[in-house]
């Protein structure tokens, strides 16, 4: 009995080691510690449920999202100095104008959404509102609605600029002026904001992203493709509408161009968890993973999309973008 007890003590220390020899611990090969991710709003709900299942795979590492309106979470980086290893913008350009070259050194373009009216039951001519009359609606004395704000979120100019778009498709002179100038005590800094003010009817309709009306269940306005800055190949006609918004230093003033959507993400260049920075990044773009879950949100990709920064890219992820 002694000797069939050693030789059973003998067989379990063999196969305990083989299986921590060949084990893929994710701690072991680096994968582990916070990860922190500056997003957009509008990022919210697709970002949670891949970190979900990003941690499936890396379960040691914490990834901690921040979200904020696009400008906001560039502004962070640059006027607060703080820790971020991954900003996703809602508008890459974002990343370029704001983060490039001093905080990153690329930007892939990776999903397009684009611009709604949403509203829920409680809305006020919820009813009646539609694509043909939706200006003469907003206008009404007793109705208010609310929009992010431009030095903010992209969410925010693009508001203006699909108002300003709405003027020359619909022949409305004056409109933009008018409505702009309405309810500006209910801007906030991103979009995902003003759900609040919505559910509990302090407004009635909101310029939002259809990915975001989608996501939380609400009613909303299809657009205009004229209008709405979902089609690229409406580019010229976007580009004939402008908005002044914050630069880089206090003061300035950058002239953004209407074009369509397009969302960007980076790695920072003083990210301090680089490891897991680049795992979540290639999780992120695979189209079997982070971009399924993009899609199933209503924000498709846009992979592979031209970037002016494709040399600075790193190798392992030049198939998610092109020259």
């Amino acid at each position: 009995m002694k000797l069939f007890s050693k030789i059973i003590i003998v067989i379990t220390l063999f196969f305990t080691f083989s299986c921590n020899n060949n084990s893929t611990d994710k701690t072991n090969s680096g994968i582990n510690g916070n990860l922190i991710i500056f997003h957009a709003g509008s990022l919210s709900v697709p970002f949670k449920q891949i970190a979900k299942e990003f941690n499936k795979e890396y379960p040691d590492v914490n990834v901690m999202l921040e979200a904020s309106g696009s400008r906001k979470c560039a502004r962070k980086i640059t006027d607060i100095h703080k820790d971020c290893d991954i900003m996703a913008s809602a508008d890459y350009k974002v990343i370029e104008n704001l983060l490039i070259p001093d905080y990153a050194d690329w930007n892939i373009k990776f999903a397009s959404n684009e611009m709604a009216i949403v509203y829920n039951e409680k809305s006020r001519y919820k009813n009646e509102i539609n694509k043909d009359n939706w200006f003469e609606i907003l206008l009404k004395d007793d109705v208010a609605y609310g929009r992010s704000n431009p030095d903010a979120d992209p969410c925010g100019y693009r508001s203006v600029l699909v108002n300003k778009l709405a003027e020359k498709y619909y022949k409305k002179e004056g409109f933009s002026n008018k409505i702009l100038s309405k309810d500006n005590n209910y801007i906030r800094p991103k979009e995902t904001d003003l759900l609040a003010l919505l559910e509990s009817n302090t407004i009635d309709y909101i310029f939002l992203y259809r990915s975001v009306a989608e996501q939380h269940g609400l009613k909303y306005i299809i657009l205009p493709e004229e209008i709405n800055l979902k089609n690229p190949e409406f580019a010229d006609l976007y580009a004939t509408v402008t908005v002044d918004i914050s630069g880089k230093k206090p003061g300035e003033k950058i002239t953004k161009k209407g074009e369509a959507m397009v969302y960007g993400i980076t790695v920072l260049k003083n990210a301090k968890n680089k490891n897991a920075a680049k795992t979540f990044i290639e999780f992120f773009l695979n189209k079997e993973k982070g971009m399924k879950i993009m899609k199933q949100n209503g924000q498709p990709s846009v992979i592979p999309a031209i970037s002016k920064s494709y040399d600075n890219i790193p190798e392992y992820l030049k198939i998610y973008a092109k020259k």
